[in-house]
């Protein structure tokens, strides 16, 4: 990384003058769910809530939250959270606000897109980028919530953002959809053993990963406690599925998350 890169990094982690926020995209209902994956993607990605602005997109509009529509180059890039929202859920099943969430991130994910602007999508976000051009998410490739090992692709080795990870990580991860086919022109960074489709990036900037980059035991034990009931796993298996988390060598991952930050500080 050269200077400039190292200066928009420092900057980045100080809160220091002329960095554009990121912004961040939250669906979580839950607070303790919603807020500890806001604190996590923070420290993962050596942010002060002063370089962020986070914006729960299940409690208001996005618009609505900013006061206006989604500048592109008003942020150093953008992050999307995962969350119990689930694009291949039948259309009579999905809330009114869900509907309206999907609405609003599938517009901002094309403009995205379009514009090759910073963006990284975790877990739910691959779903809602996965659909795009082309690209199918369903049921076919779920896995549960747990440990899995991730590897990538030539291509992700060759990543400027997944290149910073080991060819071989672990990762904390728990979905019930998965993309079945990438949007036409992606490009697939990482797979595991049960999910072909763990990682991809669009165009240059865009990335969208399976697995949770900002994930670790304590967090992932929280949100096993706070989704028991959602049909992650069956009632009652929320202690054995804490204990099997603790036995997982989850260190990497975070990485990404740093590098985004690291690169796209602006």
């Amino acid at each position: 990384m050269g200077r400039g890169g190292r200066r928009r990094a420092d900057r980045a982690r100080s809160g220091g003058p002329g960095l554009k926020p990121f912004l961040f995209l939250g669906t979580r209902a839950e607070d303790a769910a919603a807020d500890g994956e806001y604190d996590a993607v923070l420290l993962a990605g050596g942010l002060d809530e002063r370089d962020v602005r986070r914006v729960r997109l299940e409690q208001q509009p996005l618009a609505e939250a900013l006061g206006g529509p989604v500048d592109l180059d008003d942020w150093s890039g953008i992050v999307l959270g995962g969350g119990p929202f689930n694009v291949s859920d039948p259309a009579e099943a999905k809330s009114d606000v869900q509907r309206r969430v999907e609405a609003e991130l599938g517009d901002l994910c094309r403009r995205a897109v379009a514009a090759d602007s910073p963006f990284l999508g975790c877990c739910y976000g691959i779903g809602t980028l996965g659909v795009l051009d082309g690209g199918v998410v369903d049921r076919t490739h779920g896995e549960p919530i747990g440990a899995v090992e991730i590897r990538l692709t030539d291509e992700g080795r060759a990543d400027p953002l997944t290149g910073v990870l080991p060819e071989r990580f672990a990762a904390y991860l728990g979905h019930k959809e998965a993309v079945a086919r990438l949007p036409d022109g992606a490009v697939l960074l990482a797979s595991s053993a049960t999910c072909p489709v763990q990682a991809f990036r669009i165009g240059r900037n865009v990335y969208a990963t399976q697995f949770h980059p900002e994930l670790d035991v304590d967090g992932l034990c929280l949100r096993i406690d706070v989704y028991e009931h959602h049909g992650y796993f069956q009632p009652g298996g929320a202690e054995a599925l804490k204990a099997l988390a603790r036995t997982a060598n989850v260190t990497e991952p975070a990485r990404l998350l740093a590098r985004f930050v690291e690169r796209y500080a602006r």
